[in-house]
């Protein structure tokens, strides 16, 4: 493992503007991560975007909305123990009043009831929890079929998945191994369906597709670190933005 690293490590320039451009991608992995990208995107071509493309297909808008919305009900339990962790007792409050009214009156979570009541949906993963208690991310990482990430977010995402409520229930129920995974995978294809389009213009407006998907991410993760919604689209100022040293 550790040649397979340093057979990925970019070094870094001599000339000061160049050095300062590798800092701020916090990318020294990236020989690596861009073999890791064009075997992401050979699959994405394959298998991934021809299935949400079916997906589009086969479900009409409102069915889509539905089992978006139940599976990110799913996550609430998630996000509210997160919340706690982080100290942020009001937004642990409002994911455990969502929680409560979508499963029972949104009818286990189709209906988003509760923000059409003033609850909207609250960020709260472990990685976010990570770094609320000072945990550096680390440097950026693109993972086979998964996408970008960093080392913080790899161990968040590791261990939420173990703990992870829905998955106690199935495996101690007698529910088939591949219910477990129901979740992921459904909210993954969705989630690629909705981006099928953003993603076609940024690929066409993009010299690097790497750079700017890296730019996006870190973007939009930047805004979840900092309890905010991520953004759509890149934009031309704070792409570089390290959460790490967010006030």
């Amino acid at each position: 493992m550790s040649l397979l690293l340093a057979a990925g490590c970019a070094s870094p320039p001599h000339d000061a503007a160049g050095l300062a451009a590798y800092k701020a991608n916090n990318d020294p992995l990236e020989p690596m991560n861009r073999k890791i990208f064009a075997f992401n995107e050979a699959i994405d071509r394959a298998v991934i975007r021809p299935v949400a493309e079916g997906y589009m297909r086969l479900l009409p808008g409102p069915a889509r909305d539905a089992l978006r919305n139940a599976v990110s009900n799913l996550g609430e339990p998630a996000r509210f123990a997160n919340n706690l962790l982080q100290g942020r007792g009001d937004r642990a409050r409002v994911t455990l009043c969502r929680f409560v009214v979508n499963t029972t009156i949104g009818l286990v979570g189709l209906a988003d009831v509760a923000k059409a009541n003033g609850l909207p949906k609250q960020t709260g993963d472990l990685g976010q929890t990570f770094y609320s208690w000072g945990v550096p991310s680390g440097p950026y990482l693109v993972l086979p079929v998964v996408g970008p990430s960093n080392p913080r977010d790899v161990a968040g995402l590791g261990f939420q998945t173990y703990v992870d409520p829905f998955r106690y229930v199935t495996d101690h129920n007698g529910f088939p191994a591949a219910a477990t995974y129901t979740p992921e995978i459904v909210g993954g294809i969705d989630q690629r369906a909705r981006a099928i389009q953003p993603l076609d213009a940024l690929r066409s407006a993009s010299i690097d597709y790497y750079a700017a998907l890296r730019s996006l991410f870190r973007q939009n993760r930047t805004a979840e670190l900092r309890g905010n919604a991520p953004t759509a689209v890149p934009q031309a100022a704070g792409l570089y933005d390290d959460p790490d040293l967010a006030p």
